[in-house]
């Protein structure tokens, strides 16, 4: 997250950081996956590399785009593109879990009655299962990818940090850290572990 949001990125350095987090999350999402269906290892491979193209193209095309335009000072410039990673890393995560676990969609997930015991398979409990986990992804990292290029835009004017360049780094680990604190919990908290549907 920290070198995701890092100023002045390169080119290679935003496909790095960005292939890195999606390779990140692309074991998070294998690991926390519904594992009731066996599902074939093409399918992880699959949903990785959608993930890594979608966030490595969104991220390059809005650098690009953002660069290419001229109505911006070079300072609303950086601003601006401290907000990229947001928009690239939100859509390739919603990639990444239609991808890894869209056999769910056509299988379905098993589902339960009250005493715990299988009572079927279910596409609508997939779909919504699917639904859900999309939708945290793109909330988990809002606060982590938005929350600290706003703080670190005002603390980077502060005579403490312009005085001390050196700790703009370990100071915006601290900012990402905090958030990804309050947002873990926050995104996690969205959805009951354990969802019901009308039969």
């Amino acid at each position: 997250v920290v070198g995701l949001l890092l100023p002045n990125q390169t080119l290679a350095s935003t496909v790095f950081w960005q292939w890195l987090n999606q390779s990140h999350n692309a074991c998070v999402n294998y690991a926390n996956r519904n594992a009731t269906k066996p599902s074939p290892t093409s399918k992880f491979i699959q949903g990785y590399l959608g993930a890594v193209i979608s966030a490595v193209s969104i991220a390059v095309g809005l650098n690009v785009l953002i660069q290419r335009a001229n109505k911006f000072t070079p300072s609303t410039r950086l601003l601006i593109q401290r907000f990229v990673p947001f928009p690239a890393v939100a859509s390739a995560n919603i990639c990444n879990v239609v991808l890894m676990r869209h056999t769910e969609l056509e299988e379905g997930i098993d589902v339960l009655d009250n005493n715990g015991n299988i009572v079927g398979s279910s596409r609508i409990a997939a779909k919504h299962a699917l639904l859900e986990t999309a939708l945290t992804r793109v909330v988990l990292p809002m606060p982590i990818l938005v929350l600290p290029p706003i703080i670190m835009s005002v603390l980077e004017k502060t005579s403490l940090l312009r005085s001390r360049p050196r700790m703009i780094l370990p100071v915006q680990s601290l900012v990402c850290l905090a958030a990804f604190g309050l947002a873990l919990p926050l995104a996690i908290s969205l959805f009951p572990q354990m969802s019901e549907v009308s039969t």
